[in-house]
């Protein structure tokens, strides 16, 4: 988990304090976690991408150390529109009006929102893993509900799920770290313990079954009222799991082009996690990408 020169930052943002990591030099490039990790999944890839460019690693709202604002009956807060708004406002603190963007899992749903939001900020545009949440849900069965319960379980009305979780945090998190990846030794002890820590505190639990709501309710309304309306207007690299449930569901290049007119990417011979199970890769795509 090292991020040899790299500065720590808090930047208090409108709505709440977003923590994270800056380093590197050239262009400059945010990047953006999933569930349930924090900035650090990038400890592999960040060192990589700063030798070439400025990189900059966050947690997202309600993850991490990041804040955790208190929501509202409609998940409002808890949007990927809102959540992308923080990230903006972080690259804007650290001098930055227009950047690169990569996310992986819930970081690249917060990245197309941003794309498709802030399209005078956000020139290149890379998703790990994911389609967009509109076609995601357009396309659910029953092998999605029960590939996918981890999506209608976190959704689920409160105080359910957060309950449930703050019980065995640990059996949550092993259980998306083992069941998505290919690799047994992809997490170490020290790095697991983590992801861990940070699942413990309630605020935390609440804030992610918060997004989760949101994601069935606000984001999916965001994407069905841009489809055919708002296109992403900047490059855009899709890369997903050769072995995951995508590559068997989805034609990803096919979805991600009915979004964006300059679409390109591929498979990547690893389970959900990318920047972690292969680091290499997944670094030189992104490089090649990028730069």
């Amino acid at each position: 988990m090292v991020f040899d020169g790299f500065d720590e930052f808090d930047i208090a943002t409108s709505a709440t304090t977003i923590h994270g990591r800056h380093g590197g030099e050239g262009e400059p490039v945010l990047l953006l976690h999933g569930i349930p990790e924090t900035h650090l999944m990038w400890h592999h890839v960040a060192p990589r991408l700063a030798e070439r460019l400025t990189v900059v690693a966050t947690d997202l709202r309600g993850f991490g150390d990041s804040g955790k604002p208190p929501s509202t009956p409609d998940h409002a807060p808890y949007s990927m529109r809102e959540i992308a708004r923080d990230q903006i406002e972080v690259m804007q603190t650290l001098g930055y009006d227009r950047f690169m963007v990569v996310g992986h899992d819930r970081g690249a749903r917060c990245a197309y929102r941003m794309a498709l939001d802030h399209p005078d900020a956000v020139t290149r545009l890379a998703v790990l893993d994911i389609i967009p949440t509109g076609d995601t849900f357009q396309h659910a069965d029953k092998d999605f509900s029960l590939g996918f319960w981890v999506w209608s379980f976190l959704a689920a009305p409160e105080p359910v799920p957060e309950h449930l979780i703050a019980q065995a945090p640990a059996v949550m998190v092993d259980y998306m770290l083992d069941s998505w990846s290919d690799r047994p030794d992809t997490f170490p002890a020290d790095l697991r313990a983590v992801y861990t820590d940070k699942f413990r505190n309630p605020d935390t639990i609440h804030a992610i079954c918060e997004e989760y709501r949101a994601s069935v309710t606000l984001d999916y309304e965001h994407d069905e009222a841009d489809r055919g309306k708002r296109r992403i207007t900047c490059p855009v690299l899709a890369l997903w799991s050769r072995t995951g449930a995508f590559a068997s569901r989805y034609q990803p290049l096919e979805v991600w082009r009915a979004w964006a007119d300059d679409v390109e990417g591929g498979p990547i011979s690893a389970g959900h996690f990318l920047a972690e199970e292969a680091p290499e890769e997944t670094a030189r795509r992104l490089l090649e990408f990028l730069t």
